[in-house]
């Protein structure tokens, strides 16, 4: 049995430079790599401590995985980030982002609010209480 060792979401985005300053300027990222290494991009990772991110240019992504040809951008379940201080995070993204799930302590014991990337990708940030 394989010992799984990491799991980073690869995203599929209309724009990877958008998505690379959403990530960088709005959400505090740092950037990683990036193909090729000045823009146009058609890949770049931005990560924070043990999370990263993969932004892959759409139709780059088309081409490497033929089942996507017919796909929108966007998935069927969320980003979770797990996150220390989640209440000043809310307060500091607030206006700069649409929120789609308001700050709110779950019944689970987690306290969490959920917004949009550019791309419409859902992304989760909580904290348990």
């Amino acid at each position: 049995m394989p010992a799984f060792k990491k799991l980073t979401p690869n995203l599929m985005v209309t724009s990877v430079e958008r998505s690379l300053a959403f990530y960088i300027d709005v959400l505090g990222f740092a950037r990683g790599m990036t193909v090729p290494d000045a823009s146009p991009f058609v890949f770049a990772s931005v990560t924070s401590g043990s999370v990263e991110v993969f932004l892959n240019d759409l139709e780059v992504a088309r081409n490497e995985y033929p089942t996507l040809a017919s796909q929108s951008v966007g998935l069927s379940g969320t980003l979770f980030i797990e996150v220390d201080g989640v209440d000043a995070l809310h307060e500091r993204l607030a206006d700069r982002v649409t929120v789609v799930m308001p700050l709110i302590t779950q019944w689970y014991g987690v306290r969490e609010f959920a917004i949009n990337d550019p791309d419409g990708y859902v992304i989760t940030f909580a904290e348990r209480v």
